[in-house]
């Protein structure tokens, strides 16, 4: 059985050091975007496509950096996944604040320890180069640029904003002094507010990758603080507490029509496919119309169920779901018995009901009678 959802939109998948590597398909397309523009009159085909993915495998590097600290504390990394701006890496669990800030100032040093191998092997050999003479790209100075790119990449990252790791430092830091949920809103805003000045200065000097990079970054500390605030509501609670324990369920016998009929029928989304009173499989909504178009509606839902599925204790922490389901819906069991789903809509309610509950909590605090 599968153990964690995976970010959606990414093709292919291979391996570094047993950590699933996978690619966005806009990484895919920003590639070939790079290498079409880069061509220039000093510069060959060759050097500027040796150029963007040698900085998009110190990206990778970058992660792996990530990667591997995250295994020095016990966190197993559950993928990695190559986007324009970057890579993402995904931890089985959330870090301590201590394990936070050295597993986020683990990618940087990765691409400083590249820069000064590449610049301690020119200035031995052959000279550095002025950095001015850097801007302009050419076949002879490729190497010195794949140096610089990395340092570049290394003071990006450390931006005290989220997604960057900058930013995770940041929260580590402020999570010794303050509640985890007060650091993280401080980090998200700050994130934000200098997405705003980049995207703001992008726009005044027609820098239009600079704003596309800024809007990446907004949204990214966006979500990032919206993620960590739902592992915060989360903490504590059981999946059995957040789980849709009312839920219809298909029979491995019954065809893609059936199972659309069902859809349709009740406000269900990913129905449990049963072989008798064995779960045997999970079709979602994505999977349904998926078969409904390539095998037609008399396909038996045995043969396009997702057998793979994500399958949840109903004791384990809701916190640690709500990380491992990546917005999928699991399958909450018992050994092999059934009881209920886990779905994003369902942990979004909850979310919402734990939100109310705190306002009102802080509200009858603050008028000094005892809260429910």
């Amino acid at each position: 059985m599968a153990n964690e959802a995976l970010i959606g939109g990414s093709i292919g998948m291979f391996k570094l050091f047993g950590v699933p590597i996978r690619l966005h398909f806009t990484f895919i397309l920003l590639v070939i975007f790079l290498i079409s523009i880069g061509i220039g009159d000093k510069q060959s085909g060759a050097s500027t496509a040796i150029y963007v993915l040698a900085l998009f495998g110190s990206v990778l590097l970058h992660e792996l950096g990530h990667a591997l600290a995250a295994s020095r504390f016990g966190i197993r990394t559950i993928e990695i996944v190559m986007f324009p701006i970057g890579g993402v890496s995904r931890p089985d669990r959330v870090p301590k604040a201590r394990e936070e800030l050295w597993i986020a100032l683990a990618g940087p040093v990765v691409n400083v320890l590249i820069a000064a191998g590449i610049g301690f092997w020119f200035w031995r050999g052959h000279g550095l180069a002025p950095w001015r003479e850097l801007l302009e790209p050419t076949d002879a100075n490729l190497a010195q640029r794949i140096g610089f790119g990395n340092l570049v990449l290394a003071a990006f990252n450390i931006l005290p904003a989220y997604p960057m790791d900058g930013g995770r430092v940041l929260r580590s830091l402020l999570a010794r002094w303050r509640p985890e949920d007060e650091a993280t809103r401080i980090t998200a805003a700050v994130g934000q507010a200098l997405a705003a000045a980049m995207g703001l200065f992008g726009l005044l000097s027609a820098n239009f990758m600079l704003v596309f990079i800024a809007m990446f970054v907004y949204l990214g500390a966006a979500q990032e603080g919206a993620a960590a605030r739902g592992r915060i509501l989360t903490s504590g609670f059981p999946v059995r507490a957040a789980m849709v324990t009312d839920f219809r369920t298909l029979q491995h016998g019954d065809t893609v029509r059936d199972a659309g009929n069902l859809l349709l029928a009740t406000s269900q989304q990913d129905f449990p496919v049963l072989t008798g009173g064995s779960v045997a499989g999970l079709l979602t909504r994505a999977g349904l119309v998926r078969a409904m178009i390539s095998q037609g509606p008399d396909a038996y839902v045995a043969g396009v169920m997702d057998r793979n599925f994500l399958r949840l204790a109903p004791d384990m922490d809701l916190s640690e779901a709500f990380v491992k389901t990546n917005g999928a819906c699991a399958l909450v069991m018992d050994g092999d018995n059934l009881l209920g789903l886990l779905t994003a809509e369902n942990l979004s309610e909850f979310l919402l009901l734990r939100q109310i509950s705190l306002i009102s909590k802080a509200q009858n605090q603050a008028k000094g009678q005892p809260s429910s």
